[in-house]
């Protein structure tokens, strides 16, 4: 435990330093020419963690540290998340990919490998203590986007997941199909984010339909905001499938781009 709490807190303070460093100079070049890097921090605080895939939670609450970093195109983009209690739930390692880039299409592709953590009971020489297992997959995703209007836009999503480890699901397919609404106004300085989708997810043999939505708060020039998920299945033969679940996030984003030096 004391371990899992000393990897949480280094996250943390990896984070905050990278946040509020004074010493990157934002550059007012021209963006086109120059091919500025760019850096994002995201700190989530949640009530029940709820993965990219929504049917799958860590049941209780959790923090999770997402960054991304980049050039052009390519980016990398670790993602951490722990319970708050300190263990470990699951560690991605994102590479992503800009494929094509026009005015209302994009296309971006991903691979990452992944590690989700369980909590088991071992006992080795008659005493009995919790050990942390790490359970190891690769994925790949492709996710294209169609934008009706500048706030507007349609988002196909494919995830692959294969399990390494034995004991574990060896294939997951996961289709969803999802509607972005940003930067609706509710006031001059509130606005609302609607992100609906309905997908289809395939463990192994079996399978399941469900339909989830994001709602997020956000205020003019804050870096706070406030989020909520929910979670509905529709028909489901998975294990462990819950019927509804949701919950309710606050959001810290920080993102500069930046050129070096000279």
């Amino acid at each position: 435990m004391n371990f899992t709490k000393i990897i949480l807190s280094s996250i943390l303070i990896l984070f905050v330093q990278f946040s509020f460093s004074q010493k990157t100079k934002i550059s007012s070049t021209d963006n086109s020419r120059q091919n500025p890097a760019f850096f994002a921090t995201t700190i989530t605080v949640t009530t029940k963690g709820i993965s990219t895939i929504p049917n799958l939670t860590l049941g209780k609450p959790a923090a999770i540290f997402d960054m991304i970093l980049g050039k052009k195109r390519l980016s990398f983009e670790p993602k951490f998340r722990f319970a708050l209690d300190g263990k470990p739930w699951s560690f991605q390692f994102w590479w992503r990919y800009k494929l094509i880039q026009k005015e209302k299409f994009n296309l971006n592709i991903g691979a990452r490998p992944n590690f989700s953590f369980k909590t088991k009971t071992a006992t080795i020489n008659n005493v009995t203590n919790e050990v942390i297992v790490a359970q190891r997959n690769l994925g790949g995703e492709v996710a294209p986007s169609y934008y009706i209007t500048e706030n507007i836009s349609l988002i196909p999503y494919y995830l692959y997941l294969y399990g390494i480890d034995k004991n574990t699901t060896r294939n997951t397919n996961f289709f969803a199909f999802r509607t972005n609404f940003t930067n609706i106004s509710i006031s001059d300085y509130i606005s609302l984010g609607i992100i609906p989708q309905i997908y289809y997810l395939k463990m192994d043999s079996a399978d399941g339909v469900y339909f989830a939505s994001t709602f997020s708060l956000q205020k003019k020039n804050f870096p706070f905001s406030i989020s909520s998920m929910f979670n509905q299945e529709i028909k489901s033969n998975i294990d462990g499938s819950q019927h509804f679940i949701w919950n309710v996030s606050l959001i810290y984003s920080f993102n500069k781009q930046f050129i070096k030096k000279q």
